[in-house]
């Protein structure tokens, strides 16, 4: 008997090597993926924003990138003793406006030369739900633990999201023509929407996303979402909170992506990085002793074969 649907996976075109420059955008999913790919040293960046979770505020990050904004004073406000832009994630507010908009302005620098330079592009959309700014009538990217009244939040219809998402490749094309963008949606469920408000969000997203990824070229779609929702279909998968992936399903929704996303050529380098970083956590009982200082040789004499052939760097 079978006691799981494992979902089919096909290897794609134009996969990710040690040559390759990756740039992951989006939810805090995207960050998970991040992580392993940085552990394992490939050419990878995230989120210059933080964590952004629709696509509209990534549509706006991708047009201020590409137009090279400049960001000033009436883009930022102070509340709570620090600085916040509705663009950002909370982790870039500083405690000055100075630092803030230089900060700001160097990520906006940072992200048009990434997205300039990067193989693939990997989009992770966590919610259909966006908040309007009364005060401005814009949507924001992140609420900053302003009063909720100042927003109305609403749902994106499939439209709006195909027409965002549409902009975004329209977009990082017209710099980087031979870039790979990949889509996938957060498995994370966004319970404070409430459990209907969630599934719908999800279903406008993943009917969005298949509309355009059918229709435009090196455009792919993974399916984070359908391998934690309907293969990994178990709460021992989940975090204490029953709504974040554990790093057991981290790991499985990773061996999934190597499978279809990395190259195989990259794999045995992989396997090498791992064996390295393994060999740098580890805490001898006695540092001192001859036995580990010829480990350590060891272990620098890899680093530099990987530096020499690989251009890896730990």
């Amino acid at each position: 008997m079978n006691f799981r649907t494992n979902i089919p996976l096909q290897k794609e075109r134009n996969q990710i090597d040690y040559k390759s420059a990756v740039l992951l955008i989006g939810s805090c999913f995207s960050e998970n993926i991040y992580n392993t790919l940085a552990y394992y040293k490939f050419n990878v960046n995230s989120n210059p924003f933080g964590i952004l979770f629709n696509p509209k505020a990534i549509e706006k990050l991708i047009y201020n990138a590409v137009n090279l904004k400049k960001y000033t004073s009436k883009d930022i406000f102070q509340l709570n003793e620090q600085w916040h832009c509705f663009d950002a994630h909370s982790d870039l507010s500083k405690p000055t406006s100075t630092q803030l908009l230089d900060t700001l302005n160097t990520k906006i620098n940072d992200t048009h030369q990434q997205l300039n330079a990067a193989t693939h592009l990997l989009i992770t959309l966590g919610s259909a739900w966006v908040y309007r700014f009364i005060e401005t009538d814009s949507l924001v990217g992140n609420c900053h633990k302003v009063p909720q009244k100042k927003f109305l939040k609403h749902l994106l219809t499939v439209d709006e999201i195909n027409d965002s998402l549409e902009v975004i490749c329209t977009l990082v094309k017209s710099i980087n023509p031979k870039i790979n963008i990949i889509f996938t949606v957060s498995p994370v469920r966004h319970l404070k929407d409430g459990f209907v408000e969630n599934n719908l969000s999800k279903a406008h997203l993943l009917t969005a996303i298949h509309q355009i990824v059918d229709k435009r070229k090196q455009l792919y779609y993974f399916p984070s979402y359908e391998i934690m929702m309907d293969d990994l279909r178990d709460y021992r998968f989940y975090n204490s909170d029953m709504i974040h992936p554990n790093k057991t399903a981290i790991t499985y929704i990773w061996e999934q992506f190597t499978q279809v996303w990395i190259h195989k050529n990259a794999q045995p380098i992989m396997k090498e990085v791992d064996a390295i970083q393994k060999g740098l956590a580890h805490k001898p009982f006695n540092p001192k002793t001859k036995q580990h200082q010829q480990f350590l040789a060891a272990l620098q004499q890899k680093i530099t074969d990987l530096k020499e052939h690989h251009n890896i760097s730990f």
